[in-house]
């Protein structure tokens, strides 16, 4: 790792790797490197999600996750057509139980045909005729959204990466940043890289990162673990595709939904509970000075005093399986607690404002140096080729204007 790499990306998620695709595909000669601390290409976020690909129906009209959302998922159905990875327009409900819902699925439906998403209003019969074991008084169909495997399109993107030339670093962490001249030099766990710009696609280190780096990052990552259900036997089959309840639009989690998965299993799930470490994958997982910071951060102790009540029904349905499927059974009453074993969790990077603020929409910040992507969460599985292809243009701009 001794010549100067034009690009240095930090992070070998989903996001990462895309821009990294981005950048090896523009037709100039550039050396560009990716590091990862793991052993495996998008260990973490990338490989720990529902694999949904994702239509922009929740997201405000004009936000960068409405912009990159629709598009993003058409781009990532022909990527996965291309290479031969498993993906599948089957298409979503989103289902009011109760009357109180009707105001918040109206405006779904708003803000999906202002994002130029499809949307079908489906009475109860409709809804019956589509889902026939689901109960509701009112849905939304979106038939654009999809599943595929988000962990293979890491893979194969890696694959087309090690193609082109790009270097590829496993089990390379970061550990310092310093600057010599013009220069970066990254100082990682396997050796010294020099590179002229980096990109920090860290995930639920990427504050962190950008700390090594000498920003004030305007926000900090609290990991929030989803814990997810497979159903067995005969419940397989309680679902045809995907159903979700209507979310609470104070909170940037879609609530426990109904997800078919690409090698046919039905799984359940998530809720959305702060984890003890930031790859706390359960209770057992637990990190002290993440626990100092989350007892001494001001903004995480705002945040714990707008949601506590919303949280503790989280971690109550953690602790007791029968809560978790009673909120299931909302949507699929013929659900039972023996139809369910635990699956693999995942743990989402979240952004939060000193003020204790949620961040609810994509966050770049760049300097001299560095694009930092502070937060990248769903739908950027979704959506990640085309943010790809938005850092690889920061960056090149700053290249270019060196």
């Amino acid at each position: 790792m001794t010549a100067t790499n034009d690009v240095t990306i930090i992070g070998g998620g989903i996001v990462g790797l895309a821009t990294a695709y981005a950048l090896a595909r523009d037709g100039r000669d550039r050396r560009i490197a990716v590091i990862d601390k793991e052993p495996a290409w998008g260990a973490h976020q990338t490989g720990h999600n529902s694999g949904v690909i994702h239509s922009g129906l929740y997201y405000p009209p004009g936000s960068g996750k409405a912009r990159l959302a629709r598009a993003g998922g058409e781009a990532m159905y022909a990527f996965c057509a291309e290479h031969g990875i498993p993906v599948e327009r089957t298409g979503k409900v989103v289902v009011a139980t109760s009357a109180d819902e009707l105001p918040r699925l109206a405006e779904l439906a708003r803000r999906g045909s202002a994002n130029g998403v499809r949307v079908t209003e489906l009475d109860p019969a409709a809804l019956r005729e589509r889902e026939p074991r689901v109960r509701g008084i009112r849905a939304l169909l979106v038939p654009d959204a999809g599943i595929t495997d988000f962990g293979a399109v890491a893979r194969r993107l890696a694959g087309l990466l090690t193609e082109s030339g790009v270097e590829l670093h496993r089990g390379t962490e970061l550990v310092g940043v310093r600057t010599d001249g013009a220069e970066l030099v990254l100082a990682t766990t396997t050796g010294e890289i020099r590179s002229r710009r980096a990109v920090n696609c860290a995930g639920l280190h990427s504050d962190v990162v950008a700390e090594l780096a000498g920003a004030e990052p305007p926000a900090r990552v609290l990991p929030f673990r989803g814990e997810y259900f497979e159903t067995t036997g005969a419940a397989r089959d309680l679902v045809r595709a995907l159903v979700y309840p209507v979310p609470d639009p104070a909170f940037p989690f879609l609530g426990v939904h109904l997800t078919r998965m690409v090698d046919g299993s039905l799984h359940v799930g998530p809720n959305a509970v702060p984890a003890l470490s930031r790859e706390g994958y359960d209770w057992r997982s637990w990190s002290g000075p993440h626990l100092r910071r989350l007892a001494t951060d001001p903004g995480l102790r705002a945040l714990a005093r707008k949601y506590w009540r919303t949280g503790a029904g989280e971690i109550a349905r953690s602790a007791f399986k029968p809560l978790f499927v009673r909120a299931a059974q909302r949507l699929l009453p013929d659900l039972q607690g023996s139809d369910l074993r635990r699956a693999e969790a995942g743990v989402r990077a979240q952004a939060v404002r000193p003020d204790g603020t949620l961040v609810d929409d994509f966050l770049v910040v760049e300097d001299r140096h560095w694009v930092h992507v502070l937060n990248a969460p769903s739908p950027a599985a979704t959506a990640s080729l085309l943010i790809g292809s938005d850092i690889a243009e920061r960056t090149r701009r700053s290249l270019d204007a060196a």
